[in-house]
């Protein structure tokens, strides 16, 4: 059992540790346990009800009924609120919640209905992205699993799939984008975002997906035409490693333009070689694409 401090749940529901504690003794909302050093901390169960609560509550629930209602009651009325037009910050905490409870049903209706509702890349720029944004948060804290993490990764991965195959055929001018994730990475969320992205745009992809030796690149080149390479770095790798990364493409493919993009390459101290550019930004990506 993960344990949370008062600070932590306020990172992760956005209530101030101020208000949890007035729910917690006026309404009994969450019942912190003690350490044998009498440390107060919060669990999973805690972090689920308070996260439900807020939920019901900033969306006119007044915190003297959620207290009366029962964990079924208040988990079916968060449940209905999927069916409305929530915005983003609650949707997200939904999709949060059903991570959480490994909840397959939950995740597909929310994101199903923002696809129908706004369209492919609005769902994912401006909801899903704010989602691992929060899941950043808790893995910070330790409140997210492997499991977890899994589960909703391939959830995402079968969308995201899905919106590639429904694209346009190549463009009479397309060009060809290598994609794949270097050694040690594995995160492949971003990278399959990007090959939507450059498929909208009428361009072919050679998709070459986790964890591909540089070397290996070259074989591609024997058979196919590249005019891009694109890679993205999602992990929390050394900057050294990073750094050593880039220098090996920049040796091996001098002649390619290569495209990186990922967390990582935000706010850097990292020197790019010439024949690389970075993205920080999907904005930045797709303003690219339309100029080529």
């Amino acid at each position: 059992m993960i344990r949370y401090s008062i600070k932590d749940l306020e990172k992760i529901t956005g209530i101030k540790a101020h208000t949890i504690r007035i729910w917690e003794k006026r309404y009994g909302i969450v019942e912190p346990q003690r350490t044998q050093t009498n440390i107060r901390y919060y669990s999973d169960e805690d972090l689920r009800r308070l996260m439900n609560v807020a939920i019901l509550n900033k969306y006119g629930y007044k915190i003297s009924n959620i207290q009366s209602m029962s964990e079924a009651e208040i988990t079916k009325c968060v449940i209905d609120l999927t069916h409305q037009d929530l915005d983003n910050e609650h949707q997200v905490d939904n999709l949060v919640m059903a991570m959480i409870e490994i909840d397959e049903q939950r995740f597909d209706k929310i994101i199903s209905s923002s696809i129908i509702k706004q369209g492919f890349d609005y769902t994912f720029e401006n909801l899903l992205y704010k989602f691992f944004e929060k899941i950043g948060i808790l893995w910070q804290i330790g409140a997210v699993n492997p499991a977890q993490e899994h589960f909703i990764s391939n959830l995402i991965r079968q969308k995201l799939i899905l919106a590639i195959d429904g694209q346009q055929e190549f463009r009479n001018n397309h060009k060809t984008f290598l994609l794949f994730l270097p050694e040690h990475e594995y995160h492949e969320v971003a990278l399959l975002y990007l090959h939507f992205l450059i498929r909208k745009e009428g361009h072919k992809v050679i998709y070459l997906g986790q964890n591909v030796p540089l070397l290996h690149l070259s074989a591609i080149f024997e058979i196919h035409k590249v005019d891009f390479l694109v890679t993205s770095v999602a992990s929390n790798l050394p900057l050294e490693m990073i750094s050593e990364t880039l220098k090996e493409l920049e040796q091996l493919y001098k002649d390619k333009q290569i495209l990186v993009g990922g967390n990582c390459m935000q706010n850097t101290s990292i020197v790019f070689p010439k024949n690389i550019k970075s993205f920080n930004t999907l904005l930045e990506f797709y303003d690219f694409l339309k100029k080529i």
